[in-house]
Formats: structure tokens, sequence, C-alpha cells
């Protein structure tokens, strides 16, 4: 539907986002690991033991004891720091980080990570309760990065961000206009196609969780529902070369009345 490109919401209580940054860097060095430098039987040996497979979970089948790699019940986390296509891991993390370093900045380091794991937990969680005997692993970070979307739309609902529009043409649009509609694809997909090869369950679980946690995991003072108005770098410096020429923003010829 569309990718997130930049937003200039600047940090105003940590100065570097540094559970983003780490998030972003386990995920790409488990993909080089588990997918990128791994045979073909490698990497499926780590999807089933890290993935999270309902049908295990619930007891309604066991895994082979060679391929166990953690407790079952640590894999509603582990299976989030799974990926085996480029492109799935790409556009999670491209989420990942033009979101996530301001609900850090929101919740703290710590309180960020604990959202972060709770909202891939309660993903696995609810597409576990969909289909409970489903033996196909699942994997990907989509469930954390959903809970981190909703925090985001929750907390910055006007900040301006570039996005890309079918992939082709980049808009720089209200938070909420994208994230709004990107939120309310997932519960329309679930509803329409909850068997789909996607877990829209994962994503809704996410979505759920996060816009549940933020309110009580934001700093003291942090509102929700911000009303500042965050103009994207490029718009910022088209307009200063604008006013550099000598002039303003309401004397520009495209404003002007013949």
């Amino acid at each position: 539907m569309f990718i997130p490109l930049h937003d200039a919401n600047s940090l105003k209580h940590i100065k570097l986002q540094y559970v983003t940054v780490s998030l972003i860097g386990i995920n790409i060095l488990v993909w080089l690991v588990v997918g990128a430098f791994s045979s073909d039987q490698q990497a499926s040996a780590s999807v089933l033991g890290l993935g999270f497979i309902p049908a295990v979970l619930f007891d309604y089948a066991s895994l082979d004891p060679a391929l166990v790699l953690v407790p079952k019940d640590a894999t509603i986390f582990t299976y989030a720091f799974l990926h085996l296509s480029f492109w799935h891991l790409a556009t999670n993390m491209v989420f990942l980080w033009v979101f996530g370093d301001n609900v850090e900045d929101a919740f703290g380091h710590l309180g960020f990570l604990i959202f972060y794991l709770a909202c891939a937990a309660a993903g696995a969680l609810l597409h576990g309760f969909i289909a409970p005997q489903s033996q196909g692993p699942l994997i990907g970070a989509s469930g954390a990065v959903s809970g981190v979307v909703a925090a985001y739309l929750l907390l910055h609902p006007r900040v301006r961000v570039w996005v890309l529009v079918f992939m082709r043409i980049p808009v720089p649009l209200p938070a909420f206009i994208p994230l709004a509609l990107w939120v309310g694809q997932q519960f329309v997909m679930l509803l329409l196609s909850p068997e789909e090869s996607v877990s829209w369950a994962a994503h809704v679980g996410g979505i759920l969780t996060g816009a549940i946690l933020v309110v009580f995991f934001r700093r003291s003072g942090v509102p929700l529902f911000d009303r500042t108005l965050v103009t994207p770098r490029a718009v910022q410096h088209k307009n200063q070369g604008l006013q550099d020429a000598g002039v303003s923003q309401t004397e520009r010829p495209s404003d002007s009345i013949p």
C-alpha cells in the first residue's frame, strides 16, 4: 500500500534510539546467518526451531527434539527476528526505522524494548488462537512493528511523513492518513482472508496491543494525539531556498493570481 521514507519528528527525551537501532541490527544479522548464508536445509531447520508454530505451543503436535532450539514458549518472541525474504526484512525494518525512534523516545529505552516484545508476543498469540492447530511456522517482525505503528499513530498523528505510494510516488502526508488506512487494511484483510500466507492476525494482535500499551508506557508529560506539526526536511529546504531567493511562501508565482 505504501512505504514510509522519512519524517522530521525530532527526539525530545533521548539522544539516540539505541533499542531501535539494535533491533534492526539483530534482525539483519539473523537474516544473514539464517537466510542469506545458510543452505535451504539449515534455513528450514532454523525456521522450525525458532518460528512460532501454534500446534506445538498448544500441544496439538510436537517438534522433533533434534529441531528444538528454544523452549516452545519462547518462540512467541524468537519468531519476530526471523526473515527469509530480503523484501520482508527490508519492509519491516524501514517501518521500524521511521517510526520506532519516536516511540522509543516517548517510552524510554527499556520501556520500548518491553513494548516491542509484548507486541510481538501478542501478534503470535492472536495468530495462534485463530488457528491453534496450524503446523506452519510464523516468522517475521510484522506483529511487533504493527504495534510500533499503532503507538506512533496515537502519539504523532499530525506529523508529516514522506511515504512512497504504490511503490512509485513520494508524497508528504500527515501521519494519520497513511497509518490509519494501513491499520484499517489489516483488520479488513483479517476478516476477508484469515488463512492467507500473510498472518493478518499477527498484525492485528500487534496493533491492538500497541494501541493499549501506549497509554501506559509513555513518559509522564508525553501527550497522546500530539498537535505539533513537523514539516519534513525536504519541504523545509525548499521553503528556505525560496526565502533565500527573496520570495516568501505567500508570494510564490504558483500562488499568484493573474
